[in-house]
């Protein structure tokens, strides 16, 4: 049996085909820059040879399609993810999820908010800006694991028609952008608590836009919440970078985005208790994270502005 497996979150920005129209303030990619992209990201894919990606940025079902063809490792892989459409007839951006280990289905996109989760009246205000992907894999040895692919709201402020460009506007214009983001993380939390009532292991990974020891973050984690004695472990989730067993002070230098001259890492890999070195009913353990990041420093025009994260889990054997 498989002794290792392998889990890779990666935001491709912005994949799309040649020629398509994705924001005002963005030119589309000619032809000449769509190889170049799909060609890197493709590389980047083998490079990463995890069993399970979840990816963000997606704009096109199809233009992943295409990039999974170039790659060495990924060409038979299952695909599981959805296409979206603006009411003008843009694309959307969406995650999906390549696996080389067997799905159970085609997964579902958690479109809406849980119910009691808002922040206004507004609609719009009940429904994830990017619909999380949950998909059920089968992990060598039979075990059925819940992977939920995320991407929550960015940190850019959310201005309104009419805001004026001083200190108190753009101030506003974060908090608005914040309050996405928080309830976004609430909807999350609840939503993958309720998965966590089957007692399966669960894995939730994605572009965050927050740092681990964020509020954002922390909610999504379940960290401090209160629960039944002896229940700590199972009712939360923790950030694989954490626990893994290779803790080396030298090593951590783990980020996978810079904004404003500012090293940050904001895509995680979050796991339930099922692969915490600590837990009793642990059926694998975090070995090691990596962040594949080189290419952040080197303004590739093709390339992400987002590092990769890759987390291997040895798994304990006799799983069911």
């Amino acid at each position: 049996m498989q002794e290792e497996i392998r889990f890779a979150t990666f935001n491709v920005c912005n994949l799309a085909p040649a020629g398509a129209k994705l924001y005002d303030n963005l030119e589309p990619l000619d032809p000449a820059q769509y190889e170049a992209k799909a060609e890197w990201t493709a590389r980047q894919i083998d490079l990463l040879d995890a069993d399970v990606i979840g990816f963000q940025e997606i704009f096109s079902q199809a233009a992943l399609r295409d990039v999974l063809s170039r790659t060495r490792h990924y060409r038979e892989a299952t695909v599981a993810g959805y296409d979206a459409m603006a009411p003008a007839g843009r694309m959307l951006p969406t995650v999906a999820l390549v696996s080389r280990l067997p799905l159970v289905d085609a997964g579902v996109a958690w479109a809406d908010f849980p119910a009691g989760v808002s922040i206004s009246a507004d609609d719009n205000a009940c429904r994830f800006a990017r619909a999380p992907l949950h998909v059920q894999i089968i992990l060598p040895g039979g075990q059925l694991t819940d992977v939920v692919v995320v991407h929550l709201k960015s940190r850019r402020p959310d201005f309104r028609h009419g805001d004026g460009n001083d200190a108190a506007a753009y101030a506003l214009a974060n908090l608005r952008s914040l309050q996405r983001r928080g309830a976004e993380a609430v909807a999350l939390r609840v939503l993958a608590s309720e998965l966590g009532h089957s007692g399966r292991p669960r894995i939730v990974l994605g572009d965050f836009n927050d740092i681990a020891n964020a509020v954002t973050t922390a909610i999504v984690m379940g960290a401090g919440a209160p629960c039944e004695a002896g229940m700590e472990m199972r009712a939360r989730l923790y950030d694989a970078n954490a626990i893994q067993l290779r803790q080396d002070a030298l090593r951590h230098v783990g980020y996978t985005n810079i904004h404003d001259s500012a090293y940050m890492t904001i895509d995680h890999i979050l796991v339930s208790e099922h692969f915490h070195p600590a837990s009793p009913r642990a059926i694998g353990v975090l070995q090691e994270v990596t962040y594949l990041n080189d290419h952040l420093l080197l303004g590739l025009p093709h390339a992400s502005d987002h590092g990769q994260v890759l987390a291997r889990i040895k798994l304990l054997g006799n799983i069911h």
